[in-house]
């Protein structure tokens, strides 16, 4: 069963990334905040690939944005599988998304503290990853059958398979 919570929690993350996205691109056609490239760099550090200009990193910058949303998607498919759902399931994902981003940020020395940053960027990001994070748990919860004995407990579909 796991392989199901696996591949659906994948479509659940991606839907989680494109709505965040949208909503990040919507939010900066309000505030004119330009992009950051803080994905990219981030991602340049891990790999450790030479420096680039920012204007240079705009496949990288979608690499990591894309991949680290959709590929934690699987924790999510996991928690709903094991019974962690609902509004609840999708507020602790939220946390672990932001423990991930803050990890990788702060360990490659791309990233700052969150509570240096200005607090109008604290509400930018906590609201878009709250966006993330209960749209992946809400397509994660649809998808993903509930463990035996618990009132979310169905046969579920995978991705692709005919309901």
């Amino acid at each position: 069963m796991t392989g199901k919570a696996i591949l659906n929690g994948l479509a659940a993350g991606l839907a989680g990334v494109a709505a965040m996205t949208l909503a990040e691109k919507l939010e900066q056609l309000i505030t004119k905040r330009p992009n950051s490239y803080v994905p990219a760099h981030t991602l340049e550090r891990l790999l450790n690939l030479p420096h680039k200009p920012d204007e240079q990193r705009l496949g990288l910058n979608w690499t990591m944005h894309w991949g680290q949303g959709i590929i934690m998607g699987i924790v999510r498919g996991i928690m709903a599988e094991r019974g962690i759902r609902g509004p609840v399931g999708s507020f602790l994902f939220l946390n672990l998304r932001l423990l991930n981003d803050q990890t990788l940020e702060n360990a490659t020395g791309v990233g700052a503290l969150p509570w240096t940053w200005p607090k109008d960027e604290q509400v930018i990001d906590l609201i878009h990853k709250g966006i993330y994070a209960f749209t992946t748990g809400a397509v994660a919860d649809l998808l993903v059958a509930g463990p035996p004995g618990s009132p979310d407990h169905r046969p579920g579909w995978t991705v692709g398979e005919k309901a």
